[in-house]
């Protein structure tokens, strides 16, 4: 996408995992877009979780790989049906990636000119201020962080 003057639009990145907080940060990070006339791009990943041990080698089989990414799928359609109702606007993209959250979402930062995230998502213990990706993406991101409290 570019502006009138050929040059590319400003790319926002938001992380999402279905949580009341990040549907806070996808409104924000929308309201923001919207301003400055930047595309959004709506980040859902996904890993392997350690507590069930090591991740399988080599390539799930082809059905497994499908339910997870349709169910995952249809978590993130429903955090942009939440966030914006139905359809999403124009400039918003929905991406799914594989990997931890914090590690996704530093390196879509590379290509990004602002990565907002929630102040905790789904895995955070009660009374955290703040959850451990935003903590590790405002550490190390590649460009500036907004980190949106969401409702009180």
């Amino acid at each position: 996408m570019s502006t009138e003057g050929g040059q590319a639009a400003p790319r926002v990145v938001v992380g999402v995992d279905g949580s009341a907080e990040s549907v806070s940060a996808l409104r924000w990070a929308a309201g923001y877009a919207k301003a400055t006339g930047a595309t959004l791009t709506a980040v859902l990943s996904w890993h392997y979780p350690a507590p069930v041990g090591l991740a399988p080698v080599g390539v799930a089989p082809k059905a497994v790989s499908d339910e997870v990414r349709s169910n995952l799928q249809e978590a993130l359609d429903k955090t942009l049906t939440e966030a914006f109702g139905a359809p999403a606007p124009a400039n918003v993209q929905a991406k799914l990636a594989y990997g931890h959250p914090a590690a996704v979402l530093v390196e879509e930062s590379r290509q990004a000119d602002l990565l907002v995230v929630g102040h905790r998502g789904h895995g955070a213990f009660t009374g955290m201020l703040v959850g451990s990706v935003s903590i590790h993406c405002v550490s190390n991101a590649a460009c500036p962080v907004v980190v949106v409290r969401g409702q009180a």
